[in-house]
């Protein structure tokens, strides 16, 4: 990868120190969680910019037309002004938000929407969307082994392994249910996230989800 920040050879590695990425979700885990998936699929990217977040919470989903697209330029000029904050360059904007459905038609269609509007909006500096079904948790349930490395005693129900996690309802309940004491919470996940990360499990998930296949995919044509 080539840096934005070292092209035309002006201000070489301190520019590219000084970078960062803006991360936008639901709320704080969700973008932990993003936080430690990127580290995982991109280190090149962690280690050229600064991972930081802006606090709106993000409601696009059921937006469309003039409504989403100025929902839209909100989120964007968050994250601009994020940069300018930072006094950095702005090389990304990682967007989350969950679906609260299953990995189909649906999904398919309101993910294009919204992509497509973020890249349009998204002028020299590149951007990915997670959305994420049914929700978060399902992305964690891909990671079954990082776990117990937050709770020893805690193990992923067999009926909840190696399957398409997208078409899991409610992960969370799912996990809050079957993981057995302490009970799951919503700021746990963060915590799993990065035992994935640290334990090397991220780059092989047990199980499939289209959704995230498909956020994966959008960090892996940055370049």
């Amino acid at each position: 990868m080539t840096p934005k920040g070292r092209q035309g050879g002006g201000r070489g590695s301190r520019a590219q120190e000084r970078g960062v990425i803006v991360l936008a979700g639901e709320d704080r885990n969700d973008c932990e969680i993003l936080a430690a998936l990127i580290r995982a699929h991109r280190p090149d990217l962690s280690d050229a910019a600064k991972l930081v977040r802006i606090n709106d919470p993000v409601r696009l989903r059921r937006k469309s037309g003039p409504k989403l697209a100025a929902a839209v330029e909100a989120l964007v000029g968050k994250a601009r002004a994020k940069a300018r904050q930072q006094r950095a360059e702005l090389h990304g904007f990682v967007v989350h938000e969950d679906l609260d459905g299953y990995t189909d038609v649906h999904y398919e269609r309101i993910r294009r929407s919204l992509t497509d509007e973020l890249a349009r909006q998204c002028h020299g500096f590149r951007s990915a969307f997670a959305l994420a079904a049914w929700e978060s948790e399902g992305w964690l349930l891909l990671f079954p082994d990082a776990f117990p490395h937050v709770r020893p005693r805690w193990k992923v129900p067999a009926h909840l392994l190696d399957k398409d996690t997208g078409r899991v309802k409610d992960a969370k309940e799912e996990l809050k249910r079957g993981l057995g004491p302490p009970v799951f919470r919503e700021s746990d996940g963060p915590a799993v996230a990065r035992e994935a990360q640290q334990h090397g499990l991220i780059p092989s998930p047990r199980g499939t989800n289209r959704s995230y296949e498909d956020f994966v995919g959008d960090l892996t044509g940055w370049n």
